[in-house]
């Protein structure tokens, strides 16, 4: 379980559990920060490519810190979030395929540029190794758009006449088998994970799910701006239900079905709160006690289908869930099973389809969703698909051409300067005793941490790719992966395997395996700069890092151990003291409101805000030390190395985004907005006080009675 990335895309540094997300993945052409890419010229295109390579314009700064990008106009204690960043976002527009535009998808344009160029390289390949065979031909097929446009759903026909051909619940139940071993989250997800109290071993998982929108409320909101989308959403299945080859009266019928049937499964689903808490999602069960819980469906009929011989205990993530979606599945009509099913897999398979399945799905759950203008260049989103199915293969050729040993290097030695800080800052916390601050230590001392990519990359062996049908290769990747998944079930945990690709631009925490993970994609300007000062570092990856170690303290982390066992090692005294900082945390991010009447969410950003609120501070401490030893440090632009350090920190959180992008995310995200991101933490720290000598009672200083800090 992958529990916090640094950025988070349904998004980019977030904490959004595997296990606690109850929406579809997000698909190629689709905004997904979390997981976009991010340069060196692109090479020329190869037959397989139909279009021309029109680059997204990505503006390259030759200063680590650019003062063009700033605003004069505008004192740092009244916005500094505009003050170190308006010139930028003036400049940069939204690109129209974009929901969002900033640093991540800068730096993740850039990189696409680079796997384009590693893709066609294993295209073009006579005698290419198996890795890059498979990475080649992959990406070949899903250019071949003629081929693609001609065979519009006639790659899935088998899949589509399986459905067609249930006649009771008992077919119903082994086709929601099926379409889950295709990677599709028919009905409920189930899977594999840690055991979160024995992390030394793998356990099968089952938790809620089953629908497409982006999450349970907007199944069950009675605005009217969530009445207007189920209706815009109940019209799109209509359109592509018409596109495969329903008539207008049948396709609206069966629209109609399908809301009806996830909106039952939506109801009794927990909230994105209330899946944050991971004692709540913990309830591991006998397959008798799973039994109990769903009698109107047999699971040994469900486990045979996945080919898994011995389930062993399952943890129950909402055990409510399934004791209502059993009624839903006993009172739901076989026809009405039908045509659900025959819905995921068709919303699942749309972006390896023909245009006219593409395009619609595009225009819902891009344009719609997030206000994105116009679809991603066929290329950029066959790149993404390339690294979501094949993404060690394609990481491993990424790596050899863009990723230097002495970035690897010098990344771990700021970590260990961050680590160092976190100790120091551990041992002198007023409000902890000190039998929590040695455990506390321990788990500290105990971190895994990762950079780059893996030190044994995944074997791709039994996953046959041709440049055949590209449907079929998307289905063979999922089927891989998912097969992949349920194997560990019930084996010892391999805690060599990473969770992100090295190209992503991202960063997470992972609480079972007590881990901090860096791609080789973040390490890049403006996160990591080798040519860089140390004061933009700590503020750029300096920051990162600290936020990703934050995360193993946070409401959430800190519930997990040295080992990655989900147990309290916290006395009463000091949990209460926790509890009550972070209850002030809530609060302060709380009352921010980005758009008109729609504030953040602050308990469902908690754990990201005392991530970032605590990263700022580490890094910032681990700068002080690092410039200690160097001795006094000459201004730079004008700057002190402590101006730089805040406005390096404010540089990785500058964006544009379209307000229907952040309505989805003030709903779904647990992210505050870039915006929230910089001027939150800084609001509560009196060192960026004085660096720029902001009055006391300015809009970026918060009273001294209300500033709010726990790391």
């Amino acid at each position: 379980m992958i529990k916090s990335l640094l950025f988070s895309g349904a998004t980019f540094l977030c904490a959004l559990s595997s296990q606690a997300q109850t929406t579809s993945p997000a698909k190629p052409g689709e905004e997904k920060p979390s997981s976009e890419q991010a340069p060196p010229p692109v090479i020329a295109a190869s037959p397989a490519t139909t279009e021309k390579s029109v680059k997204t314009p990505v503006e390259k700064n030759p200063l680590p810190l650019d003062p063009k990008n700033m605003d004069a106009s505008i004192k740092p204690q009244d916005d500094f979030y505009l003050y170190a960043n308006g010139g930028w976002i003036k400049r940069n527009p939204i690109p129209p395929e974009f929901a969002r535009w900033g640093s991540f998808n800068m730096l993740a344009e850039q990189n696409n540029d680079a796997l384009h160029g590693v893709v066609e390289k294993a295209v073009a390949a006579k005698a290419a190794d198996a890795d890059s065979k498979k990475v080649g031909d992959f990406y070949a097929s899903g250019m071949d758009e003629k081929k693609v446009d001609a065979a519009r759903v006639t790659p899935l026909a088998d899949e589509f006449k399986r459905i067609d051909a249930l006649k009771d619940r008992g077919d119903v139940l082994k086709e929601v088998a099926h379409l889950h071993t295709l990677g599709l989250g028919a009905f409920f997800r189930f899977s594999s994970n840690q055991d979160a109290k024995n992390s030394t071993m793998v356990i099968a998982q089952a938790f809620q799910g089953g629908l497409a929108l982006p999450d349970r409320d907007y199944y069950t909101k009675d605005d009217a701006a969530s009445k207007k989308l189920r209706d815009q959403y109940v019209e799109h299945m209509t359109k592509m239900f018409t596109l495969f080859g329903d008539s207008a009266d049948q396709a609206a019928e069966h629209a109609k079905k399908v809301m009806a049937l996830e909106t039952s499964l939506a109801t009794p689903a927990r909230t994105r709160v209330a899946l944050r808490d991971p004692q709540k999602n913990y309830n591991k069960m006998k397959q008798a006690d799973l039994q109990a819980l769903t009698p109107a469906w047999n699971w040994a009929d469900y486990f045979k289908e996945i080919k898994l011989a011995e389930p062993g205990d399952i943890n129950v993530g909402q055990p409510e869930f399934f004791k209502a979606a059993d009624q839903v599945f006993a009172n739901t009509p076989i026809d009405d099973w039908k045509t659900y099913l025959r819905w995921h897999l068709l919303h699942g398979a749309a972006s390896s389809l023909s245009k006219d399945f593409v395009d619609e799905d595009f225009n819902f759950f891009s344009k719609t969703l997030t206000g994105a203008q116009q679809l991603k260049l066929r290329w950029k989103r066959v790149v993404a698909k390339t690294d979501e199915e094949l993404g060690e293969s394609l990481g491993k050729l990424y790596v050899a051409e863009h990723f230097p040993p002495e970035a690897k290097a010098r990344a771990l030695e700021l970590v260990n300067n961050l680590k160092e800080a976190l100790a120091d800052r551990i041992k002198t916390l007023e409000w902890m005793d000190e039998p929590t601050k040695q455990e506390a230590l321990k788990k500290l001392a105990a971190f895994t941490v990762k950079i780059g990519y893996p030190d044994k990359w995944r074997d791709y062996s039994l996953l046959t790719i041709d440049r055949g049908p590209y449907a079929l290769n998307v289905l063979r990747g999922e089927t891989f992966e998912k097969n992949r998944q349920l194997t560990k079930i019930g084996k010892p945990v391999d805690r060599t395997e990473w969770g992100m690709t090295p190209p992503t631009v991202n960063a997470y925490y992972n609480p079972n395996r007590n881990e901090i993970v860096f791609p080789a994609g973040i390490l890049q300007p403006p996160f990591f700069d080798p040519k860089a000062d140390d004061a933009v570092n700590y503020g750029g990856i300096g920051a990162v890092i600290g936020h990703e170690m934050t995360h193993g303290f946070d409401d959430r982390g800190r519930q997990y151990d040295a080992v990655g066992n989900l147990r309290d090692w916290w006395s009463p005294e000091s949990a209460k003291a926790y509890t009550e900082r972070s209850k002030a945390i809530v609060a302060q991010y709380s009352a921010y409101e980005p758009l008109p009447g729609l504030h953040i969410n602050g308990e469902l950003t908690q754990g990201e805000n005392i991530a970032d609120i605590g990263g700022v501070r580490l890094a910032y401490t681990a700068l002080q030390k690092a410039l200690a030893k160097k001795g006094p440090q000459p201004k730079i632009d004008g700057f002190t190395p402590e101006q730089r350090f805040f406005l390096g920190f404010a540089q990785i959180w500058r964006n544009n985004q379209r307000d229907e992008d952040l309505k989805l995310r003030l709903n779904t995200d647990p992210h505050s907005p870039g915006r929230f991101r910089t001027i939150g933490p800084l609001s509560n720290f009196v060192e960026f006080q004085k660096a720029f000598d902001i009055p006391d009672g300015s809009p970026m200083i918060r009273p001294a009675d209300q500033r709010v800090n726990i790391w």
